[in-house]
C-alpha cells in the first residue's frame, strides 16, 4: 500500500507502537516525511498529532527501515499531510 493510497490526514489520536499485528509499518526519516506528526500530551484531534500510548490505541505502528506503508517526520509545529 503506497502512501498515496491512504489518507494520511485520518492517521490521529492514541497510537501505540507495536513490534506484531500493527495496522500501519512506519519509517521515521528526518525530512520529506508523507505525515509530519507531533506527540502531543492532550488534544490529538488532528491530523499528525499523536499521544503515544500502551492500551486502548486509535492506530497500531510498527516502526521498519523498509517496506513501509508511509513516512513520518517528528515536528515541533505545524504536524500534518505534507
Amino acid at each position: 500500500m503506497a502512501a498515496t493510497e491512504l489518507d494520511l490526514s485520518k492517521i490521529y489520536g492514541r497510537i501505540q507502537i507495536v513490534n506484531h499485528f500493527a495496522d500501519y509499518k512506519v519509517k521515521i526519516v528526518e525530512s520529506f516525511g508523507d505525515l509530519k506528526v507531533k506527540i502531543v500530551e492532550s488534544n490529538a484531534n488532528a491530523p499528525g498529532k499523536w499521544i503515544m500510548v500502551n492500551s486502548r490505541p486509535d492506530f497500531k505502528i510498527k516502526i521498519v527501515n523498509s517496506f513501509a506503508d508511509f513516512t513520518i517526520r517528528y515536528v515541533e509545529r505545524s504536524p500534518g499531510v505534507r
